[in-house]
């Protein structure tokens, strides 16, 4: 942090432009809050430049960008009404209520307008207005007038609704041209670059979807145009490269070229069936996880997939969490044989979540202090009503299974449970080929409404998370007021091959299920306490973690994941039955092998599993028939002629004992 305290004998104000010349500083932390460049300062100010190649300057550089995307799109359709345009990962986007979709060509159009209005440097001018003087000066732009309504609500607003309306004072963003004349408004926290010109090049537009005003299907349905912004244009290609690349991964597409999972219309948006392949590598993942929890202490249990309502209101599920459960079912209803009702039926409802039925084992019976910590692990599977346009292959469904945990301890355990978990789930991360991880402490901020529990919990629960993150040697981010309304956490986070991130475990504290379901110990003394709950997922989901997995390696497994571990190709029909011998050698050690003994022409049958990214080729001809040998072909195209059937078959075992990722030669070496 940069401390300024500009000169007692200043004759003029100063500002962020007088302080930061460096064109790279776009706006500033003053004080702890974000503010544009032009804020003017005092001498008591502490002031923190905000560089482009930030992650916060990128934020405000993107929604910079559309800001002058909706401006863009008002000049070449005048009536479209303005929505929400926030920053997001990568990128940003802005959403409008327009006659007609925009189309492909509309698109080209907008672009051509966005370079137009960054070559005119327009600056970006904050002022404070009343909720009257915003309603005035928007009265034309019906959704602005609704949020100016949801002022000091946006938590509840709606998604994006936070960068325009918050708790505090209302503020209009005029675009102001080089003549001083305001071309364009529009109702927004910011801060903003100084100028659009600092957007320069580094920037592209990248595809259009519907989107529901404030993520909700009640509401109307709006046409939203997505984009991306980098500090430069180099950046934004290497982006685009990556996006490149991330097509050619995307697990929708090798889920379907791999024969790996389907979503059948006749079963509805967001619910996969697992084919046998799929299948293979999912049983895999579960077993694999299993083996470890029961090593580490953990106990298996089986709940239901439903429930009474009466459950999910006092676990409070029904209150907080409505929105995302399916409607009810109505059961246990009885009637006579003329139809009257004899007795009221009951909501059920499809359960969102495991928590409250593992609740309900540990209450089941007394607990004493000698039972602490207590970790129960399930693999249940859940359903949340998600948007249908919210719904993304495998990372995004309506039903899905939870590698889910929860402990129960006493707060003396806490750190030394909750290190045990974090060190516990890099381990099995690293199991699964992952290795760079950082982690993010969400805390509470000072909005003491939001929070419930004591300052005493808090400040234990919040310290011992943080002991555990720092301990783990891993980066770390506290990020105040991302905390649960119920207890801080820890997330971790990990890079995939092509350098995304994607949040995969987390490690929840919570007072308020054992407090809301009256759970008790008798600790040492004999008095009856309270538990503190631990909610762990691992893998988050089952699904969404097969998907990235599937994303990570491309499709190319290691050999103890792949479905097909080994293939046996013979150079002609005469050699089947050597193959045959050797692949039911390596069956009997459990090893997912078979032959391909199909007419098709030795090469063709190569390159079709090279295609399905089978990690080991076995082929053999006349001489390896004679010298007791086989040849190895790899998914690279190397080859290793002449190995010894027993050590091939060893070597086979090893790699997959190991986990290993075996795409060439060398890695089986």
């Amino acid at each position: 942090m940069t401390d300024v305290t500009p000169a007692a004998d200043s004759s003029s104000p100063r500002d962020g432009f007088a302080l930061f010349p460096d064109r790279s500083v776009i706006a500033l932390r003053v004080n702890g809050e974000l503010k544009d460049l032009a804020t003017v300062l005092t001498d008591t100010d502490v002031v923190e430049p905000v560089s482009i190649e930030s992650p916060v300057g990128l934020d405000i550089l993107r929604h910079s960008a559309a800001h002058v995307l909706a401006q863009a799109v008002q000049r070449i359709k005048p009536q479209a009404d303005l929505g929400i345009g926030p920053p997001i990962q990568d990128g940003f986007y802005y959403d409008f209520k327009v006659d007609d979709p925009f189309t492909p060509e509309d698109l080209k159009a907008i672009k051509k307008e966005m370079e137009r209005i960054v070559r005119e440097g327009q600056r970006f001018v904050r002022r404070v207005v009343t909720d009257d003087e915003a309603r005035e000066e928007l009265a034309h732009e019906p959704f602005k007038l609704e949020l100016i309504g949801l002022k000091g609500s946006a938590a509840t607003a709606g998604e994006g609704a936070s960068v325009e309306v918050g708790a505090g004072e209302l503020t209009i963003y005029d675009n102001v041209n080089r003549d001083g004349e305001t071309v364009w408004k529009d109702l927004c926290r910011g801060p903003h670059v100084p100028s659009t010109r600092i957007i320069g090049n580094g920037w592209d537009l990248t595809r259009m979807a519907g989107a529901y005003w404030r993520g909700s299907e009640k509401n109307p349905q709006l046409q939203r145009i997505y984009g991306t912004a980098w500090a430069t244009k180099d950046e934004l290609r290497a982006y685009q490269q990556r996006l490149e690349e991330a097509a050619k991964r995307d697990h929708r597409k090798l889920g379907r070229e791999l024969d790996l999972f389907s979503f059948p219309e006749e079963i509805g948006s967001g619910l996969s069936v697992w084919h046998p392949r799929g299948g293979i590598v999912r049983g895999e993942m579960e077993q694999h996880a299993r083996r470890r929890h029961v090593a580490g202490g953990y106990d298996y249990v089986y709940t239901p997939h439903i429930s009474k309502q009466d459950l999910f209101l006092q676990s409070n599920h029904l209150v907080t969490y409505k929105e995302g459960m399916f409607p009810p079912i109505v059961m246990d209803e009885e009637r006579d044989a003329d139809g009257n009702v004899t007795k009221q039926g009951q909501d059920y409802y499809l359960k969102p979540m495991n928590c409250p039925m593992h609740i309900l084992i540990y209450k089941e019976r007394a607990r004493s202090y000698r039972d602490l910590p207590m970790r129960l692990a399930e693999n249940g599977t859940v359903y949340r009503n998600e948007l249908s346009g919210a719904l993304h292959g495998l990372t995004r469904v309506r039903g899905f299974t939870q590698d889910d945990s929860h402990l129960f301890v006493t707060p003396e355990q806490l750190e030394e449970e909750t290190t045990r978990v974090l060190e516990f789930v890099i381990s099995m991360l690293r199991d699964f080929g992952l290795e760079d991880f950082e982690l993010e402490l969400s805390m509470r901020d000072d909005e003491k409404s939001k929070w419930i529990g004591s300052d005493d919990f808090w400040e234990y629960s919040t310290n011992a998370l943080r002991n555990v993150a720092n301990a783990s040697g891993l980066k770390v981010t506290e990020v105040p007021g991302e905390a649960a309304f119920y207890g801080p956490k820890i997330d971790l986070k990990t890079k995939d091959a092509i350098g995304r991130t994607w949040q995969l475990s987390t490690v929840q504290v919570d007072v308020n299920l054992p407090e809301r379901f009256e759970l008790e110990f008798t600790d040492r003394d004999g008095q009856k306490k309270r538990p503190i709950m631990i909610h762990r997922a691992l893998f988050g989901s089952i699904e969404r973690f097969f998907a990235i997995l599937l994303e990570h390696y491309a499709g190319a497994f290691p050999v103890w994941l792949s479905p097909v571990q080994v293939v046996a190709v013979p150079v002609a029909a005469d050699y089947a039955d050597y193959l045959y011998d050797i692949v039911g050698t390596l069956r009997e050690a459990g090893v997912r092998a078979e032959v391909d003994a199909s007419d098709d022409r030795m090469q063709k049958k190569i390159r079709t599993h090279t295609t399905q990214k089978v990690p080991i080729m076995l082929i053999a001809g006349e001489q390896d028939r004679a010298g007791g040998t086989v040849s190895f072909r790899f998914r690279d195209g190397s080859q290793e002629n002449g190995v010894a059937v027993e050590a091939a078959i060893e070597r086979v075992k090893a790699a997959i004992a190991t986990h290993a990722l075996v795409n060439t030669a060398e890695d089986l070496a």
